[in-house]
């Protein structure tokens, strides 16, 4: 009995025995395939690391501003939302063999290099619309003062010089710092790509088309020296290598400066509509590619300069539907004292950076989304104002332009105007007159800020145009070139959506039916 007991015992161990060493087994195997699956999956982490790592290797970055700049991030709308505003700068660096090749000249080898193409990216704080504003490169304007961040060396405020020089005074920095002097938007940040860079990119993406109405060769001529050696035949063309350099280059053929930015404006907005069509994103190879071809073509400011903060940027833009993309060119008019140098159009520029400032959108199909609505407004101060007759207030005449003369006088006629409503300490800057294309007044410290607001009330000016800055000692009326005559401020009505002046030259993103007229010497 006791025998069968323990047969039957036996018996039952042998086969809970078995069973247990193939749940043992079982158990075994799956350890060791959770094992490799880690191995795997950290293996590819690991790659996935590297690989990003080495994107961002490929990046440069730099300083976001050098120079010296009075422009103030907008106030966010009701949403919370905030413009966004990118400058785009094409170099024409000759600084290395692919770019002394591509870009000739090789005399120029090691100069500094000149931002070429300049343009402002808009995306509206809702980011329903984008605008974009070129300004011609033989445009003059005033270059504030810039340290290059590189050497260290400082380069002193200039007067009626090349935008385009503004590159080589400081860096990508200080075309920035040009840009916000000269509109009064804030730049969030900057991005800058060389020659080598942009064959790099357009074979990426695989090419772009363009498009001629006539046969075109930019090409040296008796009377003109240069050209891009651009050659198409009329009609469509899909370029890329150095041919779309040559179409981003090409002036002479075109006939001016202003329709070169019209022909790069038609190939930016001829990629973004190459680019939605390829569905990168879903493509891996494609958008290794592109992202390898990016990261080794572009200069980014600091702020921006990892992959994940470029495709977060990539994706706030992609968001924008290219109908609502306008392309646009600054109002410019001959400089009367070079006929080979333009300078903004007075009013008419003025009329493209206060539609930039308030948020307008460029095109008839929006509005203003309402990140400007806080401002134009503004908060009256929580820091009670001092008598009228005890406030300090010192006028700047700051109504030159690049397009006119300052007007005599001006800071007088407004002190004088101030001391007759009261303010008895109001009294002229001394100083030359200087450029601001806005009538602003400006306060040193927050004990202040209730004065310069009760002065600016005094004259009719917006709170919005009352701001605090360390360039002043005390409250400091600098009278714009917004106002030439009269002691009353004079209020616009903010601008209307798609009230573009008629020689911005608008274009839409999604408009392929675009061909550029070639100027008749440049045919064949």
């Amino acid at each position: 009995m006791s025998l069968t007991t323990r047969k039957g015992s036996g018996s039952g161990r042998g086969r809970g025995g078995r069973g247990t060493d193939r749940k043992r087994r079982r158990r075994r195997v799956l350890r060791w395939s959770a094992t490799v699956l880690a191995v795997v999956i950290l293996g590819t982490a690991a790659a996935g690391y590297l690989y990003y790592e080495h994107l961002n290797g490929n990046l440069r970055s730099g300083e976001r501003s050098s120079g010296d700049s009075k422009a103030r991030k907008a106030e966010p709308n009701a949403a919370g939302q905030t413009p966004l505003n990118i400058l785009l700068i094409g170099s024409d660096s000759r600084n290395s063999d692919a770019n002394v090749a591509l870009g000739g000249s090789r005399d120029n080898r090691g100069n500094p290099p000149l931002g070429d193409v300049q343009m402002l990216i808009h995306l509206s704080a809702d980011r329903e619309s984008a605008s974009v504003v070129s300004i011609p490169r033989d445009t003059r304007v005033k270059i504030p003062r810039c340290t290059d961040p590189k050497t260290g060396e400082v380069f002193p405020e200039t007067d009626r010089r090349i935008i385009n020089e503004s590159l080589a005074r400081g860096g990508p920095g200080c075309t920035l710092a040009t840009w916000q002097n000269l509109t009064g938007v804030y730049i969030d940040h900057w991005m800058m790509i060389d020659f080598a860079g942009v064959v790099r990119m357009a074979d990426a993406i695989g090419g772009v088309e363009v498009c001629v109405n006539q046969n075109v060769w930019d090409r040296p001529l008796p009377a003109q020296k240069g050209g891009s050696g651009l050659k198409l035949t009329a009609g469509p063309h899909k370029v890329k290598g150095v041919q779309a350099l040559q179409w981003l280059r090409t002036r002479h053929a075109w006939g001016s400066d202003p329709l070169r930015a019209r022909a790069q404006h038609m190939y930016m907005n001829s990629m973004m509509r190459t680019l939605r069509s390829q569905n990168v994103f879903t493509d891996t190879g494609r958008l290794m590619d592109l992202a390898e071809a990016a990261t080794k073509s572009l200069q980014v400011s600091e702020e921006i300069g990892t992959v994940k903060k470029l495709y977060d940027l990539g994706m706030q833009l992609k968001t924008v539907p290219p109908d609502r993309i306008t392309m646009t060119t600054l109002p410019t008019v001959e400089d009367s004292q070079n006929r080979e140098h333009l300078v903004p159009a007075g009013d008419r520029a003025e009329q493209i950076w206060r539609m930039i400032r308030g948020d307008v959108a460029f095109d008839k199909k929006g509005g203003q989304s309402g990140a400007a609505k806080p401002a134009e407004q503004g908060k009256p101060s929580a820091d009670p104002a001092a008598p009228d007759a005890q406030i300090g207030v010192t006028v700047r005449n700051g109504t030159r332009s690049d397009a006119q003369a300052a007007v005599p006088g001006r800071a007088a006629t407004i002190a004088q105007a101030l001391v007759g409503k009261g303010f008895a300490r109001a009294a002229k800057d001394t100083a030359p007159p200087t450029a601001e294309a806005a009538t602003v007044v400006r306060y040193p410290s927050a004990d202040l800020e209730g004065d310069a607001q009760q002065v600016a009330k005094a004259l009719g000016i917006p709170l919005s145009s009352v701001k605090k800055s360390t360039d002043v000692s005390g409250v400091t009326v600098v009278v714009g070139a917004d106002w030439r005559e009269g002691t009353a401020y004079p209020v616009q009505p903010p601008p209307a959506a798609g009230d573009l002046p008629d020689d911005a030259d608008a274009l839409s993103a999604d408009d392929s039916g675009k061909c550029m007229d070639v100027y008749k010497p440049y045919r064949w």
